[in-house]
C-alpha cells in the first residue's frame, strides 16, 4: 500500500531562492480536500486607444499573478502522539507565515516570510496573504479543541506545472479493468493471461465470478490472502469458498 504523503508549509529565504535554514516547517495534520488555483492578468487599456475596438485594444501589462486557496483542519482529540490541549498551540505555527518580519533589503520595512506550500509533486512558493481561523469545538473547561483555517498564499507570476518522470504510474500502482455487459471474470482473466481467476476472485472480494455487473472494476494482478487474514478482515470465509463453489 503507497504511504500517506503529508502537506507541508516551509519556510523560504526571502528571495524564495531556498529552504531558510533553521526556518518553520509545519507538516499538516490532514490533507486538504482540494485546492484552488486562481490565475489571473494585469490587463489595461491604452491611452488614447480605440475604445470600440475591445479586447483587441487592451494591452498586457506585468507577469500576472497566481493565488492558491485551501483549507486545513486542526483536531486536538484526533492526536496519536504528543497531545496537546488547545488547538491553538498547532494553528500558531501555521500563523506564524503571516507574521511580518524586517526585510533583509530594508531594515525599516516588513514584510510576512516567504513560504512554500508542499504535496508530493505539488510545489507553490509565495507569500501567505490572507488566512481566516475558525474554532469549531471547546472543551468543558472552555478551551478550543478543533480549528479550520481558510489560508490563500499568492505569487507574482503564473504558475507553471512541472513533472518528474515520464508521466507512467508508479511502480505498486496497479490499474483496475472494467467487465463488460455479461462478462465473467473467468473470461478477463483468460484474455489478460491469469488462469488462477479463483484467486483473483477471492483478493477482490468478488461474490459471483461468473457474472459480474457492468462496468465492475477488477485487479487482475491481485493475489489471494490466506484465510486467517481474510477472516481477521471479516467476511473472509464467505468469499474463500468461491473458489470450490465456481471451480470448473
Amino acid at each position: 500500500m503507497p504511504k500517506l504523503v503529508k502537506a507541508e508549509l516551509i519556510e523560504l529565504t526571502q528571495d524564495f531562492n531556498a529552504e531558510k535554514s533553521g526556518g518553520q516547517k509545519v507538516q499538516v495534520q490532514f490533507n486538504p480536500e482540494t485546492l484552488k488555483l486562481t490565475f489571473a492578468n494585469q490587463l489595461v487599456q491604452p491611452e488614447g486607444g480605440d475604445q470600440g475596438r475591445g479586447n483587441a485594444g487592451r494591452q498586457f501589462v506585468g507577469a500576472g499573478t497566481t493565488k492558491l486557496a485551501l483549507q486545513l483542519w486542526f483536531d486536538v482529540t484526533a492526536m496519536e502522539t504528543d497531545p496537546v490541549d488547545d488547538v491553538r498551540r498547532l494553528t500558531q505555527q501555521v500563523v506564524y507565515f503571516m507574521t511580518p518580519q524586517p526585510s533583509d533589503q530594508a531594515a525599516d520595512r516588513l514584510a510576512p516570510p516567504g513560504v512554500r506550500f508542499q504535496w508530493g509533486s505539488f510545489l507553490f512558493d509565495g507569500m501567505v496573504e490572507g488566512l481566516e481561523e475558525s474554532i469549531e469545538f471547546f472543551s468543558p473547561e472552555g478551551k478550543p479543541l478543533r480549528a479550520n483555517i481558510a489560508l490563500t498564499l499568492s505569487q507574482q507570476k503564473i504558475l507553471k506545472a512541472e513533472f518528474a518522470g515520464d508521466g507512467r504510474a508508479s511502480a505498486g500502482l496497479r490499474p483496475m479493468i472494467g467487465a463488460r455487459s455479461g462478462q465473467s471474470l473467468q473470461g478477463m482473466a483468460a484474455m489478460n493471461g491469469k488462469p488462477d481467476w479463483q484467486s483473483v476472485a477471492v483478493a477482490n472480494a468478488i461474490e459471483d465470478p461468473l457474472r459480474l455487473p457492468a462496468g465492475r472494476l477488477v485487479d487482475l494482478n491481485a493475489r489471494s490472502l490466506d484465510a486467517s487474514t481474510l477472516d481477521a478482515r471479516g467476511g473472509g470465509r464467505a468469499v474463500l469458498g468461491l473458489e470450490g463453489r465456481f471451480s470448473r
